[in-house]
């Protein structure tokens, strides 16, 4: 008779371990030891969001990449003394230090209430500043699910094929999303993010200037746009110069980048790709007409990103300080 018995308990056991990870993410984890949590983070999201609209673009990508790598453990916040970790990889050097800072500022808030200190993890804090930023950019307010705890290693390793390049086609894009249980449908939501933010001259300077032998310029970028590209990243250019990704609304969290694909004004290979590629093509189209589908996808996608490979329960831990294992 002990047999069945045994079976039956393994099969809850792995229905608990299978189910465990997004199933422990519930959006009023903190009521009972830090209930202000969401007011305490958008104080000071807004303050820093006041002094620069960098922080918006900068916490947003942050959030993705530390997403794609080892899952949301903010293990891209931990510093090497000897350059070793996620955020030295050359694919994590762009990441710009505003985003760094928002979470940093907003973790000191959190701790500065007795009851909060040292209860909050980092990751959390960066999910909950991510919202926060797209809200403030004009973007919708959504529910963020908590109970994230945060990863002890961060390597430079670990980086390497995780994260999509601007010269991705579709296939590659998908792979990789899919990889993460991302969409079709997710992945161009979240590449919507482009809306805000801003790229260097040499991440995308061979599609204007030596594309291929028989085309300098990508035939898929908008003429004009690239000549007004050309202008703003002569060839010798320091190749760290800003560029808006969305020439239109470059601070505003909208649907612009969907209707600046339609116009061939897709910044990157992996922007215009969206629109170019037929399997995708319907979707940018809805996007671009319908504001409101848009933020139901993003809400979506970026609620379905925040799940990726989170660390729950007794994994990880709640660092003390965001950029060292404690």
């Amino acid at each position: 008779m002990e047999a069945p018995k045994f079976v039956f308990l393994s099969l809850l056991l792995l229905v608990a371990s299978t189910t465990r990870s997004s199933a422990a993410l519930t959006r009023g984890f903190y009521n009972n030891v830090c209930p202000n949590v969401e007011q305490l983070v958008r104080s000071a999201v807004r303050q820093k969001f006041q002094q620069t609209f960098v922080t918006a673009p900068a916490t947003l990508r942050l959030f993705f990449h530390d997403c794609f790598v080892r899952g949301c453990d903010a293990s891209i916040l931990i510093a090497s003394p000897n350059g070793k970790a996620e955020k030295d990889h050359p694919d994590d050097i762009s990441l710009a230090g505003d985003g760094f800072d928002t979470v940093i500022k907003a973790k000191a808030a959190v701790d500065t209430v007795t009851n909060c200190r040292n209860k909050v993890s980092c990751a959390d804090i960066l999910a909950l500043a991510t919202r926060d930023v797209i809200n403030l950019a004009g973007g919708p307010f959504y529910d963020v699910e908590l109970g994230r705890r945060d990863g002890r290693v961060s390597t430079i390793a670990s980086v390497q094929r995780h994260l999509p390049h601007p010269e991705f086609n579709l296939d590659q894009l998908n792979s990789m999303f899919n990889f993460n249980g991302l969409s079709q449908t997710d992945m161009i939501a979240l590449s919507g993010a482009h809306t805000i933010g801003f790229s260097h001259c040499n991440r995308f300077s061979k599609r204007i200037y030596n594309f291929s032998p028989r085309s300098r310029i990508d035939p898929t970028l908008n003429l004009q746009y690239a000549f007004q590209l050309r202008q703003m990243c002569p060839i010798k250019v320091d190749p760290r110069i800003a560029i808006d990704m969305d020439p239109v609304t470059p601070q505003k969290f909208d649907n612009q980048y969907f209707k600046n694909l339609q116009q061939g004004k897709g910044l990157f290979t992996s922007d215009q790709v969206l629109f170019t590629d037929a399997r995708s093509k319907a979707t940018v189209n809805l996007f671009a007409s319908n504001e409101a589908a848009f933020q139901n996808a993003f809400v979506s996608a970026i609620t379905k990103l925040g799940r990726v490979g989170v660390k729950t329960g007794n994994d990880g831990e709640i660092r003390i300080d965001c950029t060292r294992p404690n």
